[in-house]
């Protein structure tokens, strides 16, 4: 999975590489079915603090399309774990949407052909 790192801020430079640990860890289960993804953080407010440190997510999937999730906080490490953790979730239902249910169907299947030979 290649994991794309941006950032405008000096701080959030900072932390490239427990972000790049953090979406790893995140995606680990859905690594075959993310090739990319894109962290960006930038200070909405800038010197002036507050809750305005902002981590966008943006997942690229062949199956699910693209998931871009953005989340404010008032610390980098917060927003990231926002971001991944609302992305992660997204994901998972867009792709058990995307499923067919072979488990009903193949129940109703049974049960219509053995009324058939009965």
């Amino acid at each position: 999975m290649q994991i794309i790192f941006e950032s405008r801020d000096a701080d959030g430079s900072q932390m490239r590489e427990l972000s790049v640990e953090r979406v790893r860890f995140a995606l680990r289960r859905l690594s075959a079915l993310v090739p990319r993804a894109k962290v960006q953080f930038s200070d909405v407010n800038g010197p002036r603090g507050g809750v305005d440190k902002r981590c966008q997510v943006e997942l690229n999937s062949d199956t699910a399309g693209t998931v871009v999730i953005a989340s404010l906080a008032s610390d980098w490490r917060t927003a990231l774990d926002r971001s991944l953790r609302r992305a992660t979730r997204v994901l998972t239902r867009s792709l058990q949407r995307n499923q067919k249910p072979v488990r009903g169907r193949t129940a109703r299947l049974a049960i219509e052909n053995k009324q058939t030979f009965d």
